[in-house]
């Protein structure tokens, strides 16, 4: 069985996918745009504040399974470019407290919307 799990305080899916799905104790969060949910646009200026924007559209959709940063277990990155790697760290590394979760970071061509950034990770109740 798997459980749809959603966030009005994040941005809706812009295609045919679910915010997060719930299924055998685990919850696997789509990539994450760091679009603010508000004002439909991104978080004003670099990556850093765009990777924020990423990471607090990820605590309100964990938030929505009664999970936090705490649960998560896997993260993948992307970015649009790999000189950007840094600054995404410095921020990465503040929403987690202790064993930080397994990580890839890939950059890639493009991000949809033009982002710099964009975050999806699997939890675990």
């Amino acid at each position: 069985m798997k459980k749809v799990i959603s966030s009005e305080k994040a941005p809706g899916a812009i295609g045919p996918y679910s915010q997060a799905i719930e299924a055998g104790g685990m919850v696997f969060v789509s990539g994450q745009l760091p679009v603010d949910a508000a004002t439909g646009e991104f978080a004003p200026g670099g990556v850093a504040e765009q990777t924020k924007q990423s990471f607090e559209n990820i605590k309100h959709i964990l938030a929505e399974a009664g999970l936090t940063t705490a649960n998560i277990v896997k993260t993948t990155v992307f970015l649009s470019d790999m000189s950007l790697f840094a600054d995404m760290n410095a921020v990465y590394a503040t929403y987690f407290d202790g064993a930080f979760p397994a990580r890839s970071a890939v950059a890639v061509k493009a991000l949809p919307k033009n982002a710099m950034v964009e975050i999806e990770c699997i939890a675990v109740k």
